[in-house]
């Protein structure tokens, strides 16, 4: 022991050097055992069934053994110090000392940014687990929008600590001068704040929900996703529409997933030899073919003379099948019409030409 503390090397002796390596070493053999007694620490805030400690070790375990290992690097590095003969100016002023202690200080704020990160991913997970089912649908678009919402101010906020504690800038000044010229930025970020103003009335009054179809004049689609700036549609396509939330918010929108009938209309233009007797028993027996369908009971049809036409006599019909599916909706048109076409060859009745006989 005294031959180590007599070895000298960089004006540092053996033993400062072996404590040094032994704390680096103890902080890399027990970052694993601090991340899971951590991780367990969190867990006992949420319900069991919400999530499992796995997901939470697995979302918690890099970033808190990146704290583990700045902790115990600041313990090891205060067994040695900088020779004398390097000449490295005081860490006060500028120079290399300096810039190491403003480069650990700026790693150890980001590590923490990213566990706070991480503890917002582990509340977002717990939403996602608890909000499940179609009841829930409300709730879980929500979800996206506070994940980006959450992150928009934890990074601003990790912006401000870097610049009071790194850069040293007066943060409160600096506030107060953005307040100042908060007009300039509002009038030059106009349509991002009416989009993010739009978000909220969104989540307020609810006119859609995720997953719901809607049609905002001529674009139509599914909601997939409701952020604070914009919302994106899957059209019936397949292809991906974004809209801006201002556009949804200052506009007529139709919530086609919240209708309970899909209404069918259409004109069968007969030709103008149909006698009244052929009208009269086509009427009657479309009537009893939409009522066949269950879907089209519910709600009376309407077969009506409709008048006439340059080249035709004109029979309205007009039905309503029971389902919010466009598929059912479409299945159920087309048994529907089939039974049309045959009704007009029983009655022996041809469609009108648009060409005057």
């Amino acid at each position: 022991m005294e031959r180590l503390s007599n070895w000298y090397f960089l004006e540092n002796s053996a033993i400062d050097f072996i404590l040094f390596v032994a704390i680096i070493l103890v902080g890399l053999i027990l970052r694993r055992f601090f991340s899971n007694t951590f991780s367990k620490i969190v867990l006992r805030f949420f319900p069991h069934s919400s999530i499992s400690i796995q997901d939470c070790v697995h979302l918690l375990r890099k970033p808190f053994e990146l704290l583990i290992f700045w902790i115990f690097l600041y313990l090891a590095a205060q067994n040695l110090h900088i020779p004398d003969t390097w000449h490295w100016v005081s860490i006060e002023n500028f120079g290399i000392r300096f810039l190491i202690s403003k480069a650990f200080e700026t790693a150890l704020i980001l590590t923490i940014t990213w566990i706070i990160i991480r503890l917002m991913k582990v509340g977002i997970l717990v939403a996602q687990v608890k909000w499940q089912g179609i009841e829930q649908k409300s709730k879980q678009q929500f979800i996206p929008f506070l994940n980006d919402l959450s992150l928009v101010f934890i990074i601003a906020g990790a912006g401000f600590v870097l610049l009071g504690r790194v850069f040293e800038v007066d943060v409160v000044a600096l506030i107060t001068g953005l307040g100042l010229g908060g007009l300039a930025l509002a009038l030059a970020a106009r349509e991002t704040l009416e989009n993010l103003f739009a978000s909220f009335t969104i989540f307020l009054d609810l006119p859609f929900v995720v997953g719901d179809s809607i049609q905002v004049g001529a674009i139509s689609g599914d909601i997939e996703k409701i952020g604070f700036r914009s919302t994106r549609l899957r059209g019936n396509d397949g292809n991906l529409i974004v809209i801006p939330n201002r556009l949804l918010t200052s506009q007529s929108l139709e919530n086609l997933t919240e209708r309970d009938y899909r209404r069918a209309k259409f004109n069968i233009t007969c030709d103008l030899k149909t006698t009244p007797a052929q009208i009269n028993a086509a009427i009657e027996s479309i009537t009893a073919g939409i009522l066949h369908e269950n879907l089209c009971k519910k709600k009376e049809p309407k077969v009506v003379f409709e008048g006439f036409g340059p080249y035709s006599l004109d029979i309205s019909v007009i039905f309503f099948v029971e389902t919010k599916d466009l598929s059912v909706y479409q299945q159920t048109k087309q048994r529907i019409n089939m039974r049309i076409l045959e009704i007009l060859e029983q009655e022996k009745i041809t469609l009108a030409s648009s060409v005057s006989a």
